[in-house]
């Protein structure tokens, strides 16, 4: 079975943003030391506009998206997180879609 990349978005509140970059270095923490996610370090981005929206791109090992929704301290981790968003035109406060590499050319 091939590991799962997510591009989790994030809609923060504007006056939570400060608080959310520390809960977000928290949140990859937590999932490496407990051996969720891959070596390779999470890419963050930013929105260009406002209210601030940011996505989180990392690669879940084998199995590890399944015992992270058991975990405590993952599930500590987003439940703060939560707290810190907003449902934004239409959309969700966070999403989580999961996708696989595909090869390409040559």
């Amino acid at each position: 079975m091939a590991k799962e990349t997510v591009l989790a978005t994030y809609r923060v509140r504007a006056e939570e943003e400060e608080r959310f970059t520390e809960l977000l270095a928290t949140h990859w923490d937590t999932l490496r030391r407990l051996e969720l996610v891959t070596d390779e370090r999470a890419a963050v981005y930013r929105s260009v506009d406002e209210p601030p929206t940011y996505v989180e791109i990392f690669t879940w090992v084998e199995g590890g998206f399944d015992k992270a929704h058991d975990h405590p301290d993952v599930l500590t981790v987003w439940e703060a997180m939560g707290r810190l968003l907003e449902p934004r035109d239409g959309q969700l406060m966070w999403e989580f879609p999961h996708f696989l590499p595909v090869a390409i050319g040559g």
